[in-house]
């Protein structure tokens, strides 16, 4: 990928503000394609695009390869006459425009699309059996795992269903195979119009110069088909309930760590298939995305593993993880990719040293520069120490707003923040977060990313996510009408006089 000088901006699928209680692949993301061209800006920026489970977060989704059937556009299942608006208005699936009520989506999008399987003829469809055909690697397994779940184990996690399909029995997959092959075709056809509808939008982008960012988290869930249907690949009891679990450990952020429950990887297995899986998951993510950022990057260096059945994270342990090795291979298979390391948090000499090898861009955050806590390496993220490999923020999905945090921020940071860009103790917030965005799109960072929150100068209410935490988060929608023309030229201006348009 061409390194000139960009910017983009980080906005993720369910924030749009489409109809329909969430963001989806309706008009609304094409005209935020547009809006992004207008703005001069060069990547959207977005988050894990899987089916989200049990605390709604993107990074906790029942498939790796599959995409949440939340962002299929009805209106084009209504444009397709397989649903009515009348359909789609009679269920309640939120009210409130700035927030995602997941619990009423639960209840009501499923109905909806339900009721356009029911009226879709697919025997017919070749595009439709070349789908099933070239995605049944991860496809099958898939479908299976959701439609035995929610039709015989009343959505609980597969460690909780009875033994024979638990461990994945043969006459015990034949059978549920027989069962449910309508419930199976359900799933089937969600991702099918998902994968459509997606790679309508991409290329829609890509023709109008945006390129797509997505995130592929380290790690899956448990509560998820990969882990069902490739129990070897994690480190797994004979029963399937893990023996050691993901996390962090305690910092200055979070007394007793945070303890994420992901099981953890069985790299031994992993090295020995030459990474297969890896590839074929690196691999998938390409279909979907231009630029991949790769979440937690240390902990290919090193993860944190933690005994499964602890309430936190105090007693766990660094293990050293692949390191280049899987890197190398990914680079035979797949060829140069263009990837961002998420290297944020304490990095160690070997963490450094693998980002290095990598050659991947790493990542900026402006709020952790200015941070009095002992992080060891604080000044990284001050712009006069950046390289041009790397991709600034102002900050991410997981920070408060630059508005939300400049209300946090201790005296001391406060002072040192005014220092460092000279400006006087009665500044405004609102001068200060722009000083903030205009010290990252001014940086000799290759790319520089903002959070259109930021942009907005929206407070914290704002806020996508506040980690180890569950309620509240991935909820915030952007209203109709507040991306504007006159942010839209701001934002143009700024990056044209950065040299970024």
């Amino acid at each position: 990928m061409d390194k000139k000088r960009q910017s983009g901006i980080l906005l993720p699928i369910s924030s749009l503000p489409s109809k329909y209680g969430i963001g989806c692949f309706s008009k609304e993301a094409y005209a935020f394609v547009d809006a992004l061209k207008e703005a001069g800006q060069a990547f959207w920026q977005i988050l894990p695009l899987g089916p989200t489970s049990y605390g709604d977060s993107p990074y906790q989704s029942f498939s790796t390869f599959a995409g949440n059937p939340y962002f299929i556009s009805l209106e084009d299942l209504i444009e397709e006459g397989v649903l009515t608006k009348e359909d789609c208005s009679r269920v309640n699936l939120g009210t409130n425009p700035a927030y995602v009520d997941y619990g009423k989506l639960f209840e009501g999008r499923y109905e909806l699309l339900k009721k356009a399987f029911a009226n879709t003829d697919l025997s017919e469809d070749e595009e439709y059996t070349r789908f099933v055909e070239e995605e049944a690697f991860w496809l099958d397994d898939y479908a299976l795992y959701m439609a035995i779940k929610t039709e015989r184990f009343d959505n609980k996690s597969w460690i909780e269903w009875a033994e024979d399909i638990r461990r994945r029995w043969d006459y015990s997959l034949d059978y549920y195979k027989g069962e449910l092959k309508e419930e199976i075709g359900f799933w089937k056809y969600l991702q099918y119009k998902f994968l459509q509808q997606w790679k309508k939008l991409k290329a829609y982008a890509n023709e109008k110069g945006i390129h797509i960012i997505g995130d592929i988290p380290i790690y899956v869930a448990m509560d998820s088909a990969d882990t069902w249907a490739s129990p070897w690949l994690f480190k797994l009891q004979d029963s399937g309930e893990p023996t050691l679990v993901a996390g962090c450990p305690p910092d200055g952020f979070s007394a007793t760590g945070q303890l994420w429950g992901n099981p953890i990887y069985n790299w031994e297995v992993h090295k020995k298939s030459g990474y297969d899986w890896w590839v074929k998951r690196v691999e998938h993510c390409f279909t979907l995305y231009d630029v991949l950022r790769i979440d937690h990057f240390r902990g290919f260096d090193e993860f944190y593993e933690i005994p499964y059945g602890d309430e936190s994270a105090v007693n766990g342990w660094w293990t050293k993880g692949p390191g280049i090795d899987l890197f190398r291979v990914l680079k035979e298979r797949l060829g140069e990719k263009a990837i961002i390391a998420e290297d944020l948090g304490y990095m160690t000499d070997s963490v450094k040293e693998l980002v290095k090898e990598s050659g991947y861009p790493n990542m900026k955050v402006l709020e952790f520069a200015f941070d009095e806590r002992d992080t060891g390496n604080a000044n990284d993220y001050l712009p006069h120490n950046y390289d041009r490999n790397c991709v600034v923020y102002t900050g991410t999905h997981d920070n408060e707003t630059l508005a939300g945090w400049l209300k946090s921020i201790t005296p001391a940071e406060k002072r040192k923040l005014l220092a460092y860009f000279q400006l006087p103790s009665y500044a405004t917030d609102e001068r200060i977060c722009k000083e903030l965005i205009r010290a990252a799109v001014s940086s000799v960072a290759w790319l520089a990313i903002i959070p259109i929150q930021d942009y907005l100068g929206l407070d914290n209410k704002a806020r996508m996510n506040h980690p180890s935490t569950l309620g509240g988060n991935w909820e915030w929608r952007l209203l109709p009408g507040q991306f504007s023309k006159k942010v839209r030229t701001e934002i143009k201006n700024l990056s044209q006089l950065y040299g970024r348009l």
